[in-house]
């Protein structure tokens, strides 16, 4: 396989999706996957927006088999391909499985073709989507826009503006620096929440229960069910889920976009705070049993990518913690 996918090509990636691959066709999948951070860009982005696609149809009542015959009428696809030798092969209609035909729910579904990625790269005016996976990712949006995904994160956008906004769709965590365009607000929808900005800088991170946003520069709007509040430059909201009114407050500290500038940035922060980022950081679990040390602040600056045992250096130096480790779970004591 390659990074020029013919549509049989396609056809496997959705079975492999959906796990009706054999062992060689699985095979060949993650050797093609794996043969170029290219080929593991298209895979991401192709089972993104799969996945967001099979969201969509679950909330919908969609008909397969009308869904295949609208695939099929607007591809003009007949049973008729050419293998790489040029001439034509005639693929039997019982050849239609339920992957193709799932396919179709996703053009139905998606309206850019149930190849979705590859329609979107090739038309500017499609879905475009970007997931880190288990590494942090920087992009470049068409606008010029750049975002910073935290892992396990993504994002879903057009690449034109639709009816002069820039629209967004997050889930997880991303640091935006937002291209200047007054002509064209840039909005992001994440977790029932909507954010407005023309030009500036801001995290958002959104989990189950909440969703956080924090600006560095300009002025952001962040908005749920009518009920808006603005923030300025080191000011944040916080969104709750179950809860309609985002509350507004000053932003004590700069450790929330660690995975952007790689360092924790600790002026005067409480040791719990730290404990949190660090634990969501390294995939750890620290706990504080010591009382005395709630109440410890700590002001100093390190870097990330000198892990986690650098991290309980800082720690132990800067707030006389005994510390004590067994595997992931780290005692403060």
């Amino acid at each position: 396989m390659n990074s020029n996918f013919s549509n049989v090509q396609e056809d496997l990636l959705v079975k492999y999706l959906l796990g009706e691959a054999t062992d060689a066709e699985r095979r060949e999948v993650s050797e093609w996957i794996e043969a170029s951070a290219e080929n593991q860009q298209y895979y991401e982005h192709f089972a993104l927006i799969w996945n967001e696609s099979k969201k969509i149809e679950a909330a919908s009542e969609i008909n397969i088999d009308d869904a295949w015959n609208r695939f099929r009428a607007r591809t003009g696809q007949t049973e008729q391909q050419e293998d790489n030798s040029g001439s034509t092969k005639i693929i039997p209609l019982s050849s239609r499985m339920s992957w193709i035909r799932a396919a179709a729910v996703l053009v139905v579904v998606v309206g850019a073709g149930w190849m979705a990625y590859h329609m979107a790269w090739n038309n500017p005016a499609q879905l475009m989507a970007v997931n880190s996976g288990n590494s942090v990712l920087t992009d470049t949006l068409p606008d010029g826009s750049i975002v910073t995904l935290n892992k396990n994160s993504s994002i879903a956008y057009n690449s034109k503006p639709d009816g002069g906004i820039r629209q967004v769709k997050l889930e997880g965590e991303a640091f935006f620096n937002v291209a200047p365009d007054k002509e064209h607000p840039f909005v992001i929808e994440v977790n029932g929440s909507k954010v407005t900005v023309v030009g500036t800088s801001f995290n958002i991170k959104s989990t189950a229960e909440k969703t956080e946003v924090v600006v560095e520069t300009g002025i952001v709007d962040v908005e749920k069910k009518n009920n808006k509040v603005t923030l300025r430059p080191n000011q944040k909201a916080t969104v709750f889920a179950d809860k309609d009114n985002p509350v507004k407050e000053s932003a004590d500290d700069e450790l929330y976009n660690y995975y952007k500038t790689k360092e924790f940035v600790c002026r005067k922060t409480p040791l719990s705070r730290l404990v949190e980022v660090l634990n969501e950081a390294f995939g750890v679990n620290i706990v504080i049993s010591n009382p005395r040390l709630n109440g410890v602040r700590i002001s100093t600056t390190f870097s990330y990518n000198d892990g986690l045992q650098e991290a309980l250096r800082v720690v132990e130096i800067n707030t006389d913690a005994t510390i004590q480790q067994s595997g992931n779970s780290i005692t403060l004591q």
